[in-house]
């Protein structure tokens, strides 16, 4: 007998002929126009971008469909009326247009928590400031290794809502989300994950505190079932046990914990009422660096109660690197270049200079989120030894790394500001020596220069592969 999803069908039925409003045409919320035609809602279409930027394809599906529309900076004035508002992740909902919409009895969601309402199966739910798309990705990857039917989004895969029908109650949905997927969010998924939580996005959330909280709604939700998983080398994330309802279970790059995953050299070990069992060689695994063997135990703890762990080790031994993600691309003349455009922060760059023991080109900077550089800087001046900058944040992290060089009286490295990421990548190829690395990791944001950061990503490797 086929599974029937009530919960979807009571939806379905009830935004039959509903006012809705789609705010911001972006990956989650495109789908969406063609399921509320097919369901008959009364659909309005906003965006803040001008008619001209939207995707002509976009535009064709809601002129056909007779859907309303506003666009531009203003958009919003007008949002009256709504019996469902799905809002996109960027547009918060702190919004006092959307609030205003919610004291009237509008329902405000988005496309990811009613996939997490309406969900048959078991939910397992990732975020952090660094590391959550290798880690979802390695979730993902050792439960379809292990003969689940997986069903990977969030910020990966594909938005899931418009794919409800297909998902049974034997399957897992794994989802990487972010601070603006989890703000206003009121249900948490079964297995929550945090790997860690440090500023980031605060051009944009109204301070680190309200950064934080969103964080939180992956577990303040759950009940006694539910399980997290915690950073316990994070002061923010290991007192997040202390408002879990459910079972905790910490991993730790530094501590030997009586209970948990550790990180001990380069084993994962798994301990247990003080008594540490190796489970894992890092020499094992294709993925570089003691931040990514944090991310492999993190998976492990969270797929622990659904597969074995013989199972598991045999998925993350198979296990490449995520695209842009400290992605090797090529060697030439005995140098190895890197595409680490996903590190978006300073402590992700960090990440990244500490997976190499080798001489490291480092190239840098980039949109300016109003982060803290200051870290960055004592390892910049220990493991690089060419710096290249460009971007909005290039001044910045100039700034402390000239610093830095006073504070330890030594004289400056080879420092060159750039205009362009083909210009970097010129200046990258005459300095380099062979046995070096070349590592394109901004530490900053892509929107000054690219559409984002797989774009981003995409032309540093193409840049690349055409240096001969």
């Amino acid at each position: 007998m086929s599974f029937k999803n009530e919960k979807l069908e009571e939806f379905n039925e009830y935004i039959k002929f509903r006012k809705v409003a789609i705010i911001g045409l972006g990956v989650s919320n495109v789908p969406l126009l063609d399921y509320m035609c097919e369901k008959k809602a009364r659909v309005t279409v906003y965006d803040e971008r001008n008619i001209d930027a939207i995707p002509k394809q976009v535009m064709d599906k809601i002129t056909a469909y007779g859907f309303e529309f506003a666009f531009g900076k203003n958009c919003l004035e007008n949002l009256k009326g709504f019996d469902v508002i799905f809002r996109s992740p960027s547009c918060l909902p702190t919004r006092l247009e959307l609030q205003q919409e919610e004291s009237r009895g509008a329902i405000v969601t988005t496309e990811i928590e009613m996939l997490m309402k309406m969900c048959p199966c078991k939910i397992i739910g990732v975020t952090g400031s660094d590391g959550k798309t290798t880690t979802t990705s390695l979730i993902s990857n050792i439960l379809q290794k292990s003969g689940y039917h997986v069903f990977l989004g969030g910020n990966i895969g594909t938005p899931l809502f418009t794919r409800l029908t297909e998902i049974t109650p034997e399957d897992i949905v794994v989802l990487e989300l972010s601070s603006f997927q989890l703000m206003g969010m009121e249900i948490s998924p079964d297995i929550a994950v945090i790997t860690n939580i440090t500023p980031n996005h605060l051009n944009i959330h109204k301070d680190y505190q309200e950064y934080i909280e969103a964080k939180k709604n992956i577990f303040k939700f759950q009940n006694e079932d539910g399980i997290l998983i915690l950073n316990h080398d994070n002061e923010i994330t290991k007192n997040c046990a202390k408002e879990a309802k459910g079972k905790v279970i910490f991993f730790s790059g530094k501590e030997k914990l009586d209970n948990g995953y550790i990180v001990d050299g380069r084993v994962i070990k798994e301990c247990e009422d003080k008594i540490r069992k190796h489970i894992f060689n890092g020499e094992d695994a294709i993925l570089r660096g003691k931040h990514n063997l944090e991310n492999i135990a993190t998976a492990i703890a969270t797929t622990k109660t659904l597969v074995s762990i013989d199972d598991a080790i045999e998925a993350i031994k198979e296990f490449k690197p995520v695209e842009h993600r400290i992605e090797w691309i090529k060697e030439i003349d005995q140098v190895k270049w890197y595409n680490d455009s996903s590190s978006s922060s300073p402590t992700r760059t960090l990440s990244g200079l500490n997976a190499f023991d080798e001489d490291i080109i480092l190239i840098a900077g980039g949109y300016d989120k109003n982060l803290d550089y200051e870290p960055l800087a004592k390892p910049i001046v220990q493991k690089v030894k060419a710096l290249l900058l460009i971007g909005q944040t290039s001044g910045k992290i100039f700034d402390v790394v000239k610093e830095e060089l006073e504070n330890q009286k030594k004289d400056l490295p080879i420092i060159y500001m750039c205009e362009s990421l083909a210009q970097t990548v010129k200046m990258a190829r005459k300095l380099a020596k062979p046995g070096s690395v070349v590592l394109f990791s901004p530490a900053s944001a892509s929107f000054d220069m690219f559409k984002d950061f797989a774009d981003r990503g995409k032309q540093f490797k193409k840049l690349v592969h055409e240096l001969s």
